[in-house]
C-alpha cells in the first residue's frame, strides 16, 4: 500500500474520500489541523506555543507543525501508509515533506488530484458544519461525514454551526487561493509522474473507485 497525499479545491470531496479511504485500508487520515488541536492539548512547552498563536489568529510556526508531522507518520500504525489530507499546500511545504521522507527512508507514494468543476463545488457547501471548539468538519448532506447525533460533534458534544466561510462570497476567495498556491504544487509533483487527477464532480463512489483503480485493490 503506498502513501496518498490528497489535493483538492474547497468542497471537492476531500474529507468522503479520506474516510472511504481509512476504512476499506485500514490506514490513519492525517491531518495536520488534527494534529495541532491534539497537540495544543498535551501540556507541553510546544502546546502553549501553539495556543498562543491560534489564539491570535496566526499561523503555527511552520517547524512546528512540520515537527508534529514527522513524529505522526514515524508511529507503527503508517507503516503500510497514510492518507495526507490539507498538506502540502504549496512549494514550500512540500519541500520540508521531501526532507522529512528522505530522513525517514520512506517513499512518497502518490498525489490525488480531485478535479472538480467550481461550480459543483460551491453548490455543496451548504451542508458543511463544523465543531467551535475542536474544529473539525461535518457535512449533513453526507452520510460518511454525519455527527452519530443530528447537530452535535462527535468529540466535543456541543452544537455545530455553519461556518462563516461557507458562503458564496467566501467561497470564491479560498477557490482562488487554492488555484494560485496550489497549481504550482501539483506541477511540482508532476515532474516526478507521480500525480493522478480523478473526476469528482459526481458522487462519492464514482469518486472512491477511481482512487482505488489508481492505488490498486
Amino acid at each position: 500500500m503506498r502513501s496518498i497525499i490528497l489535493i483538492a479545491a474547497p468542497a471537492a470531496g476531500k474529507g468522503t474520500e479520506a474516510a472511504l479511504l481509512k476504512q476499506q485500508y485500514n490506514i490513519p487520515h492525517i491531518s495536520t489541523g488534527d494534529l495541532l488541536r491534539k497537540a495544543r492539548n498535551d501540556g507541553s512547552e510546544r502546546a502553549k506555543i501553539i495556543g498562543e498563536y491560534q489564539d491570535k489568529g496566526m499561523f503555527v510556526p511552520f517547524d512546528i507543525v512540520i515537527e508534529l508531522l514527522k513524529e505522526r507518520i514515524l508511529q507503527s500504525d503508517c507503516e503500510n501508509g497514510y492518507i495526507l489530507d490539507g498538506f502540502p499546500r504549496n512549494i514550500e511545504q512540500a519541500e520540508a515533506y521531501d526532507k522529512i521522507l528522505d530522513e525517514i527512508k520512506k517513499d512518497i507514494g502518490v498525489v490525488v488530484v480531485l478535479d472538480i468543476d467550481k461550480e459543483v463545488a460551491k453548490s455543496r457547501i451548504s451542508g458543511r458544519k463544523s465543531c467551535p471548539k475542536c474544529g473539525r468538519v461535518y457535512n449533513i448532506n453526507n452520510e460518511l461525514l454525519k455527527p452519530k447525533k443530528d447537530g452535535i460533534c462527535d468529540i466535543c458534544g456541543i452544537e455545530l454551526t455553519h461556518r462563516t466561510d461557507d458562503n458564496p462570497d467566501t467561497y470564491e476567495e479560498r477557490y482562488n487561493s487554492f488555484i494560485k498556491n496550489t497549481s504550482p504544487l501539483i506541477d511540482f509533483y508532476k515532474k516526478r509522474g507521480i500525480v493522478y487527477y480523478v473526476d469528482s464532480n459526481k458522487d462519492a463512489k464514482f469518486t472512491h473507485e477511481q482512487v482505488v483503480k489508481i492505488i490498486g485493490e
